[in-house]
């Protein structure tokens, strides 16, 4: 089969194409302002990318096009339509179909020649952690031996790759709640139709296609219908939310997780067959039911990575794999690109600079991240350095301003902040208002590297938060640095 993708360079179409060129398909693509890693990979592939979404694409004649939710009927300024080829397509007849539905149709619930049955879905939903947590599974799934297929919103660097059809039965999915297609404004994660479901958190996001959190509520409460009465649901017993999305109706196996009153957390639930944490993040012990299973010692940082880990132990218990030997398999978990990722150190007698590259983009996501480099720090005795947090805010849900409150929240562990406001609708400067000196806001990447540059001094630690390619921020910091 030959497949035409719109929108290849996403993460999840990404994976797609790389899962499709692996099962012998023939696969093409375009896109437009393509950046590393996932262009790379492709490219790696063998798989002709091209600029653009330009009618004449229609002359590939694939047997079906394959079209991300990055598509839209949207029109330019002139009336001409922002996706030619799409107009062409629907135009001229020829079949098309979205990413997950062609992914659940061709990989999912298509056995390979190498399984002996059906596939075992495990799918990993939530706000926040889904990649990491995905990663995480993909690698315990792999070092118990079941040689699970996998396709993560990003590159687990214990694999080198976002997905692959894997060679056993199971097979893990970062389940993304975005909307699927212009034409299906159903959550991709439908279409997935797991055994294993972790459920990991859940807050108001994606306000471009949601209403408010109620409206996401109801989209994970269409996931818990298609999991079967054997299944399992992993969640996270501290999210009064999911509480809420459970109380719809749930027909399979529920198991909670939770960090105990040791990690500084309230009790994990009434329920008490679950999984808890009991420890400092990088060393914990994993309690099921009370009773100690697992001994978790890694080099993750983070209480969010601890509950991410638990919920990952408890998802691979479903398909087999014991806590301990999942505890052990973490221990050797490298994490996923951009996540914490340092793409240099500049060193000098007076002291290292230390520039880093993560992918958090929402409040939340920003608060724990700038955070948890604090605590790192604090333990490791460098507690007095400081932590410049330089971000855009990128996303759709950013983009509309409807969290722009949270913004000085999600910065307070760092000493100073830069904000990277160029194309905002919205005022960066009095959104940061209360952090007072400690925040600076530039209309351009230059200006903000040279606000940077101006404040950085040895001994610093600077994070930098986008999930685009935030103009290549990271390399040119450190030339800038360096020069």
């Amino acid at each position: 089969m030959h497949i035409h993708i719109l929108g290849i360079c996403g993460t999840f179409m990404g994976g797609l194409a790389a899962l499709a060129c692996e099962a012998g398909h023939r696969v093409t693509g375009c896109d437009s302002g393509v950046y590393p890693p996932m262009s790379d990979q492709l490219r790696g592939l063998g798989i002709e990318l091209i600029e653009g979404y330009g009618a004449d694409q229609l002359a590939f004649a694939p047997d079906v096009f394959v079209v991300g939710n990055v598509v839209s009927r949207a029109r330019l300024v002139d009336g001409r339509p922002k996706y030619p080829l799409m107009e062409a397509i629907l135009n001229s007849g020829r079949p098309y179909t979205s990413g997950p539905q062609w992914l659940s149709g061709h990989v999912l619930h298509h056995p390979t020649h190498h399984a002996t049955g059906p596939r075992h879905v495990l799918a990993v939903a939530g706000t926040h952690g889904k990649t990491t947590t995905t990663a995480m599974l993909a690698w315990i799934l792999e070092s118990a031996g079941l040689k699970p297929g996998f396709l993560v919103g990003g590159v687990p660097l214990n694999f080198g790759v976002s997905a692959r059809l894997g060679e056993g039965n199971s097979f893990v999915i970062e389940a993304d709640e975005y909307d699927t297609a212009f034409f299906d404004k159903r959550s991709k994660f439908v279409h997935y139709r797991p055994r294993t479901a972790i459920l990991n958190n859940l807050e108001f996001d994606h306000a471009d296609i949601f209403d408010d959190l109620a409206a996401i509520e109801r989209q994970f409460h269409h996931l818990v219908r298609t999991v079967p009465s054997q299944g399992r649901i992993v969640v996270n017993a501290q999210e009064e939310s999911l509480q809420r999305v459970l109380a719809q109706g749930c027909w399979s196996e529920q198991l909670l997780f939770g960090n105990s009153r040791n990690s500084g957390n309230s009790a994990t639930t009434a329920r008490h067959d679950g999984f808890t944490a009991h420890g400092e993040p990088h060393d914990f012990e994993v309690r099921k039911a009370g009773l100690k299973v697992a001994q978790v010692r890694w080099n993750v940082s983070g209480m969010h990575n601890q509950l991410n880990a638990l919920a990952a132990i408890a998802a691979a218990e479903h398909v087999g794999v014991a806590p301990g030997l999942a505890a052990e398999a973490l221990a050797s978990f490298q994490n996923v690109k951009r996540r914490m990722e340092v793409r240099g150190v500049i060193s000098s007698a007076a002291g290292d600079i230390t520039v880093y590259d993560d992918f958090a983009h929402h409040p939340t996501a920003i608060h724990t991240t700038v955070d948890g480099l604090r605590r790192q720090l604090q333990s490791a005795g460098r507690g007095s350095q400081r932590i410049l947090a330089i971000f855009e805010p990128r996303s759709n849900t950013m983009k509309l301003g409807s969290m722009t409150a949270q913004l000085p929240w999600s910065l307070e562990a760092a000493d100073l902040a830069f904000c990277h406001a160029g194309g905002l609708d919205w005022d960066a400067c009095a959104a940061l208002a209360p952090m007072g000196a400690r925040a600076r806001v530039a209309g351009s990447i230059d200006e903000l590297l040279a606000q940077v540059k101006a404040a950085a001094r040895p001994g610093d630690h600077l994070l930098c938060m986008s999930n685009g390619g935030f103009g290549g921020i990271h390399a040119r910091l450190l030339e800038a640095l360096r020069a």
